[in-house]
């Protein structure tokens, strides 16, 4: 069994990276952090007031991005119908998507992060916390991500669809991965901590039922 879910993982990741469903989002935010700069202007502190939240924002709609590639296309070819077969559960093909999307979206976007973060003046412990909280907040990302594209799987317009369910749900990560920006106590990180975890184990559940009912 854990073969086969290695398996499945790296078949993910690799299809992620040969079919751009890894450098959009990473694109789209590394042009989002370009452009606000030439909005707001060049002031420095007012770039290290705002930089945090734009760049949490700017995370949250890339991750809107590759909603249509993570169950749909597998969907279509019958290819979970075969690992069914195979006695691999929908829950555990929901668990293997959660990670590998998380593997091909988490640490490249926090590469573009730091990048990012030059051009809004982000450093030092600015810096770290930002860096923190992404760390903390892309495994839930990556689970909202998966669980939508499979209760959105089959549906006329999921995209749209896709993107409506998405920003309420993950308002929590954003208010308290934002906030941590400005919270010298570390509590904001505690919750953003918590509610990630709490999204990644349900998942792999939610996913699964999700996923059985798009076949039916």
């Amino acid at each position: 069994m854990i073969a086969v879910l290695k398996t499945l993982i790296w078949r993910d990741v690799r299809q992620s990276y040969a079919s751009g469903g890894t450098w959009l989002p990473i694109i789209f935010y590394l042009s989002a952090a370009t452009l606000f700069p030439f909005a707001v202007g060049p002031d420095p502190d007012l770039l290290l007031q705002t930089g945090g939240g734009i760049l949490w924002i700017a995370a949250l709609l890339a991750t809107l991005l590759p909603l249509d590639r993570l169950i749909q296309p597998d969907l279509d070819t019958g290819f979970y119908d075969q690992l069914l077969v195979r006695n691999i559960t929908d829950e555990l093909i929901a668990f293997a998507r959660l990670v590998s999307h998380w593997l091909a979206f988490g640490p490249p976007l926090l590469f573009a992060a730091l990048l990012a973060s030059a051009l809004m003046g982000l450093e030092g412990p600015a810096l770290v916390t930002l860096l923190t909280s992404l760390a903390i907040a892309t495994p839930a990302l990556a689970g909202l991500a998966v669980m939508i594209a499979a209760l959105t799987a089959g549906l006329k317009g999921a995209g749209a669809l896709g993107g409506l369910l998405l920003v309420p749900l993950a308002i929590p990560l954003l208010i308290f991965g934002a906030g941590s920006m400005a919270d010298a106590s570390g509590n904001a990180l505690l919750l953003l901590g918590a509610v990630s975890l709490l999204l990644v184990a349900i998942t792999p559940f939610a996913a699964g039922a999700a996923l059985r009912a798009a076949r039916e």
